[in-house]
């Protein structure tokens, strides 16, 4: 009989795969155009290929893979690249959302404040996916008081929570610094001070770009970290 050390617990496995999966592309341990068979993974894994099919379903979603027909499932390239990209077009957005919404006066404060509270929860359970549900919902909700229909499309087309999860994955996030920073966006909101909250909104995400320089053409200090 096959022992099964690394066997995942069922309740779980098609999540754990996947974010195995997503760290092994990150990673570069899977490269751009290899070839993910199922076959494969399952035994990799110790389990049936149901779990692993859902896995990639998930991660094309993500558009960390995608499906040929007759042909299989393949790592998209430049992923990197593509994280990149979305977090500065998302700075864009993000930034225009809270000025539309402070200048309305439409921004839901007491919502806000309950993820922000949510994201602390989070951060004390070491809960990851509830971490970035709040964090998702949190900047959704700023969008939706810009009263934009265009650019809440164009935010959505982003995939949000997709690319959240493979941020967080990828790059070991603090939950700590995630609420710490939601709730310094809120208070420059609250204050009402336009020009800081739309400058935090920026950078929030433009961090996440991870390019040598910051959204003001400042060179990162690479060496701290």
């Amino acid at each position: 009989m096959t022992e099964e050390p690394s066997m995942l617990p069922r309740l779980t496995l098609s999540r754990q795969i996947r974010d195995s999966l997503v760290s092994r592309i990150v990673s570069g341990q899977f490269r751009p155009g290899e070839r993910l068979v199922e076959t494969r993974l399952a035994a990799t894994y110790g389990t049936s290929q149901a779990p692993v099919r859902e896995a990639l379903r998930e991660l094309e979603v993500m558009r960390l893979v995608e499906t040929q027909p007759r042909r299989g499932t393949f790592v998209r390239p430049f992923v990197h690249e593509t994280l990149r990209e979305s977090y500065v077009v998302r700075a864009a957005l993000e930034e225009t959302a809270v000025r539309l919404a402070l200048l309305a006066g439409t921004v839901p404060v007491e919502a806000l404040r309950s993820e922000v509270e949510a994201m602390r929860a989070a951060a004390a359970e070491g809960d990851g996916e509830a971490s970035a549900r709040a964090s998702v919902s949190f900047h959704r909700r700023i969008v939706e008081a810009a009263r934009n229909e265009l650019l809440r499309l164009s935010w959505e087309g982003l995939q949000i929570e997709a690319r959240t999860s493979v941020t967080m994955l990828a790059t070991n996030m603090d939950l700590g610094d995630i609420a710490r920073d939601h709730a310094a966006l809120l208070e420059a909101i609250e204050l009402g001070d336009l020009e800081t909250a739309c400058k935090h909104a920026r950078d929030h995400q433009w961090h996440y770009a991870d390019l040598p320089h910051d959204a003001h053409g400042r060179i990162r200090d690479t060496a701290a970290g």
